[in-house]
């Protein structure tokens, strides 16, 4: 779903300049020509070396509901923002057009067709702030979640970041979250709307709420269970644990550790626990973690992480950077000239070249109408999308875009999945440039 449903029509999603270039079209006969835009990014973010791409289901959802209503139609004339002919073609507006792109847990590399959207000019250029505020937000996400799923190591990851982004982005991050690995998210919306795991235990304000620690644990474990998860650092750590274990017993399920040297206190937590009996607790540790940080606990007895800012953050990198370009016009390649943001006309389509044992070796971008035979080891990237407006069928879930993704980190050659800063973890070559 493109935004929450006490949110309505996705339609004023549309930028004002997007309207102005309709209107103009309308006027002139030039919106009814037949187009192709592509989406694309022209670079990775710095020292990143692949983005995952994410968001593609909530970007078919939010064209299926994109409609202009009464009351947006009534907001646009009051503000004068279009003429009424303009006015009456939006009131009458449904996407007829074709789609195919990337699907959702796919890799993308610089130049990549992650979406390629085929219909008129009028009703494909009012789509562009849609589907690149969706595609930026969702792609960023998952592309930083991904880096800190491979460093976690098979350990599980709990999003836990609502309360640092605007709350609808929320949702969409927790989304973006789990298809690239993490293991639950403690945003309930996200649980709802996506079937996403969801888990959480208290914050310290619980712990403050009680007359002593014990007590907080106790009125816990007693609604709770032994299973859940006890929160130890509110005030002397080795007081808490020991608090703890005495309250719900060796079989205590969890501690939760949210601040200070996370690894140092980890360490010291396990051997406590192993002396109190506890061998089997795990320990889960929070506080303003990323990639690096989850990378430099791998050697600590650290069983799960809570990750918040940084995954809904992007982890320093916010937007994957994604542009919506016209490339072609009644069958007739269009490209941008200008300095260093030049496109690259006509529609295309992609391929993965692959070793025989299955490492990625390039990414392989063409013109669509030219036919290319692949081979034993190539795989083609594009999907069909929509058809007529119509979502296709057999569109990829959200669990198998976990799958495909986890596929996809596989096949990379070992240095694309260092942390450090590098360049893409394999090339992109323009098959015309290889003539």
């Amino acid at each position: 779903m493109g935004l929450p449903e006490t949110q309505g029509s996705t339609a004023l999603l549309t930028d004002h300049y997007e309207l102005t270039m309709l209107g103009s079209a309308l006027a002139d006969g030039t919106g009814d020509r037949p187009c192709v835009f592509e989406v694309f990014a022209r670079r990775l973010p710095d020292g990143r070396r692949y983005g995952v791409v994410a968001g593609t289901g909530r970007v078919l959802d939010a064209i299926a509901d994109f409609r202009f209503t009464d009351a947006e139609i009534t907001q646009l004339a009051q503000t004068a923002v279009v003429d009424d002919a303009t006015l009456a073609w939006l009131a009458d507006y449904e996407f007829s057009g074709d789609i195919e792109g990337y699907p959702e847990g796919e890799l993308y590399f610089p130049g990549s067709p992650v979406l390629t959207v085929r219909g008129s000019f009028n009703e494909a250029v009012v789509l562009e702030t849609l589907i690149l505020s969706i595609l930026n937000h969702d792609s960023a996400i998952a592309s930083a979640a991904a880096r800190m799923s491979s460093a976690a190591s098979n350990r599980p990851i709990i999003e836990m970041g609502s309360r640092r982004t605007q709350e609808y982005s929320a949702v969409a991050a927790a989304r973006a979250a789990y298809l690239a690995g993490f293991a639950a998210t403690s945003n309930l919306e996200a649980g709802r709307r996506y079937g996403i795991p969801t888990r959480g235990t208290v914050a310290h304000a619980f712990m403050l709420l009680h007359d002593s620690e014990e007590d907080a644990f106790r009125a816990q474990v007693e609604k709770m269970g032994t299973d859940t998860t006890l929160l130890v650092d509110t005030y002397d750590i080795t007081q808490g644990i020991e608090t703890a274990v005495r309250v719900a017993g060796p079989e205590l399920g969890a501690i939760r550790i949210d601040s200070g040297d996370v690894g140092v206190l980890a360490r010291k937590a396990r051997e406590q626990l192993d002396s109190l009996g506890a061998r089997d607790t795990r320990i889960v540790v929070s506080g303003d973690l990323d990639e690096h940080a989850i990378a430099a606990l791998r050697a600590e007895p650290v069983d799960a992480y809570g990750v918040g800012t940084s995954v809904v953050t992007g982890s320093g990198a916010p937007t994957a950077g994604m542009v919506y370009k016209l490339v072609e016009v009644d069958g007739r390649p269009v490209a941008k000239r200008s300095e260093n943001k030049a496109s690259r006309g006509g529609q295309k389509t992609a391929f993965r070249r692959h070793k025989p044992t299955g490492t990625a070796l390039e990414e392989v971008v063409h013109s669509s109408q030219v036919e290319v035979e692949l081979g034993q080891y190539d795989r083609a990237l594009q999907i069909p999308l929509m058809r007529g407006g119509q979502p296709a069928e057999d569109l990829p879930s959200l669990d198998d875009a976990r799958e495909r993704l986890r596929h996809c980190l596989v096949s990379l050659p070992w240095e694309g999945l260092k942390l450090s800063k590098g360049e893409p973890a394999i090339p992109t070559v323009f098959l015309e440039e290889e003539k």
